[in-house]
């Protein structure tokens, strides 16, 4: 979730570079995008996902993006994918190797550790923010009421609102007339906006996320989107013979304190203040083109980065210029995969390969939880006159298509094919073929891997394998 929102984050930082000219509420309202990345784990599917750009792992009809699997402990070669090659390649050439069974797992240790640390910083942001808002609350008991939800004291320098089910605007002692009209306009626009609640609420999605360094520019920069769009709601309202008197009014009670920064009050005047006096200055009312065409971005941007990429389909009449020998190398080097665990990718990958006529596809079974890794794919004969040749089946093709396998899936060890006959006395698989990767690797006399790394190199080892053949135990000749 935190990687998805760090991408959508990237988007909306551009985004507001773009609409720096439009009134800030555009920008206030673009990081509703990134709230939902943070918060809800999956979404819906959708051909116009900005996602597509970075090439996430998906589970197909599950709208559940993956970045890390889920059994990332318990792999010999534990794998991050981050959506981009470059990274993905950095991070995982970091990672240790699972141990063996017998002892101690590294990357067990390392996810253990971690958690506790993720914990710790957890707890003690949410401690530190209720504590700060008692204090907080302490601080204005002796607060004196003016009139309505306003009050006035002399223990605060700078105004804000407080309180969750009844806000209150809170004042500092010796405001002038046109002074306290400004800033009223402000807080009552918060209130309005229910900005009371939506800056603790981003507050707290913080500080499940405070390990990310992106999420914190990004509760910086929505809460100085915040402020301004309300500086302009005032600007708006009240004309823009006031931009200089309201300058004013920030610049001083900036120089009376530092504010208060206790992570959930709305503060007017704290922090920023020479972004906001320089956008206050700078700001004109939109025309009606600039107002549309925003709220076009806007929605675009949010739909885009709120849906997850759709995921391809493939057309069941394969183009010639995909297949090779029977191989679709567009959807072989499209599944491509760093780890076993992702079925989708191996189930993608298995998809492409040629399968013997009179057999019919059962399923896969991966094995992921003890090493070696594996897969196992399941077929069924439905059509024995076709698939038996002197009372058995050959096993040239799956042996070749176990070496494409262990080629294009890096941590799996062995590659299994088991094929049941219905017809047969037995219930048992009538016929099974493994290959391993170390008997792979001692039949070409090399590792298989580096052949999967672009479709020239997949061709050149699709046309070894041709030259090859296979006997019923697995060895080549």
């Amino acid at each position: 979730m935190s990687i998805t929102a760090s991408y959508v984050a990237i988007a909306v930082i551009i985004t507001r570079f773009l609409l720096k000219r439009a009134p800030k509420i555009f920008s206030y309202l673009l990081w509703l995008a990134v709230a939902v990345r943070l918060v809800i784990p999956v979404s819906f599917t959708s051909s116009f996902s900005l996602l597509r750009l970075v090439q996430p792992q998906g589970r197909s009809g599950t709208g559940f993006m993956e970045f890390v699997p889920q059994d990332m402990g318990m792999q010999k070669h534990p794998m991050v994918d981050a959506g981009i090659s470059g990274i993905s390649h950095f991070i995982n050439s970091t990672l240790p190797a699972a141990a063996p069974p017998s002892s101690a797992n590294t990357m067990q240790i390392i996810l253990w550790i971690a958690s506790i640390i993720w914990v710790t910083g957890t707890v003690i942001l949410l401690f530190y923010s209720a504590l700060s808002y008692l204090k907080l609350r302490s601080r204005i008991q002796t607060a004196t009421l003016v009139k309505d939800n306003i009050f006035e004291t002399d223990r605060i320098t700078t105004p804000f609102v407080c309180g969750f089910l009844k806000p209150r605007i809170y004042i500092p002692t010796g405001l002038s007339e046109h002074e306290l009209a400004y800033i009223l306009l402000h807080e009552e626009t918060h209130i309005r906006r229910r900005d009371y609640w939506i800056k603790p609420v981003a507050f707290v999605i913080l500080t499940f996320h405070w390990f990310n360094p992106l999420m914190w520019l990004s509760y910086a920069l929505m809460s100085r989107d915040m402020e301004m769009s309300c500086d302009e709601c005032v600007v708006d309202k009240m004309g823009d013979q006031i931009k200089g008197s309201y300058s004013t009014t920030l610049l001083s009670l900036a120089v009376r304190g530092s504010g208060l920064r206790t992570g959930s009050p709305l503060a007017f005047g704290e922090g920023n203040i020479k972004a906001r006096i320089k956008n206050i200055l700078a700001y004109r009312q939109p025309s009606s083109w600039i107002a549309v065409g925003s709220i076009l971005v806007i929605a675009a941007l949010v739909l885009g980065c709120a849906a997850d990429p759709k995921p391809l389909s493939h057309s069941s009449q394969l183009s010639a210029q995909s297949l090779y020998s029977g191989y679709d190398m567009e959807k072989l080097m499209g599944n491509k995969t760093l780890y076993v665990g992702n079925h989708i990718k191996v189930g993608g990958l298995i998809g492409g390969m040629p399968r013997p006529s009179g057999l019919e596809g059962r399923g896969i079974e991966l094995q992921t939880k003890a090493q070696p890794y594996g897969v196992t794919v399941y077929y069924v004969v439905n059509d024995d006159t076709v698939v038996l040749k002197d009372g058995t089946i050959s096993g040239e093709a799956f042996y070749r298509n176990s070496v494409l396998l262990l080629s294009l899936i890096d941590n799996v060890d062995w590659i299994t094919y088991s094929i049941a006959d219905p017809t047969g006395p037995n219930v048992d698989p009538a016929y099974s073929f493994t290959l391993t990767r170390e008997k792979a690797e001692k039949m070409l006399g090399e590792d298989v891997r580096p052949y999967g790394k672009d479709q020239t190199s997949l061709r050149q080892l699709i046309d070894r394998l041709e030259r090859l053949n296979f006997n019923e135990t697995g060895s080549a000749v």
